[in-house]
């Protein structure tokens, strides 16, 4: 693995599990396990200051959200993003969550849509900040509260399986240096059009605007990764 930079484990309140898993997934999306890195027990176990067993647990769970692969004679290694893959994850990310907007929109209450407009707020300041982590964070939040609200258990597992999946695009895209320099302003407004839809209770427009601003992402990364870039959300 070429000695990257992974932070031990401190061992807080959350269960180990998923503090290790946390503390990988952060070590892929941000370059410090680059795409063909291998991972060996060994290597994490002394890196991380844990057992093998989770380790293993934690990199089980990883493979399952397409961030790494096992290779024969290889064992785990992290995989490279590809513009199939891409396409096709954009595409269902389109579609299930204008579905989880249409269902926002049947079966949340007042205070559901209050606490996705604060959500919507929090979103709107980290991007005038300028964070990337924070403003990924923050939509992350922005749409788990969209999700659970929408009432559909199974829904919401497979979003959330999505979204792992493409956690890895949203931020590097987030700070990828040929980054449009309207995206941020056109997400935000996308955001906020889906919002004053919801609140009109038009489950046709929410499931239309959403899939759009779905969409605007998926265009954006197509962009990036046709000029030998990589993502963008």
């Amino acid at each position: 693995m070429n000695n990257p930079k992974i932070e031990g484990i401190q061992k807080l309140a959350a269960p180990l599990r998923l503090q290790v898993l946390d503390g990988l997934r952060r070590a892929i999306i941000d370059g410090r396990l680059a795409p063909g890195a291998r991972l060996t027990e060994r290597e994490l176990t002394e890196m991380m200051g844990v057992s093998r067993t989770v380790i293993r647990e934690a990199l089980r769970q990883l493979e399952s959200e397409g961030l790494i692969a096992n290779v024969p004679n290889k064992g785990p290694v992290v995989r490279a993003l590809s513009l199939a893959e891409a396409k096709d994850l954009y595409t269902i990310r389109a579609v299930l969550e204008g579905l989880a907007a249409r269902l926002f929109v049947q079966n949340a209450g007042d205070a559901e849509l209050k606490r996705l407009a604060q959500a919507l707020d929090v979103v709107a300041a980290a991007y005038k900040r300028g964070d990337a982590q924070e403003v990924l964070e923050t939509k992350s939040q922005f749409y788990a509260v969209l999700f659970e609200a929408a009432g559909s258990e199974i829904l919401s597992s497979m979003l959330g399986t999505l979204h792992a999946r493409i956690w890895r695009w949203r931020a590097l895209g987030l700070s990828h240096p040929r980054r449009s320099i309207n995206r941020s302003r056109e997400s935000v407004k996308g955001l906020r059009a889906m919002l004053a839809v919801i609140r009109k209770r038009d489950a046709d427009a929410a499931e239309r605007l959403t899939r759009e601003e779905a969409q605007a992402a998926a265009t954006e990364i197509m962009r990036l990764i046709e000029l030998g870039g990589h993502t963008a959300e």
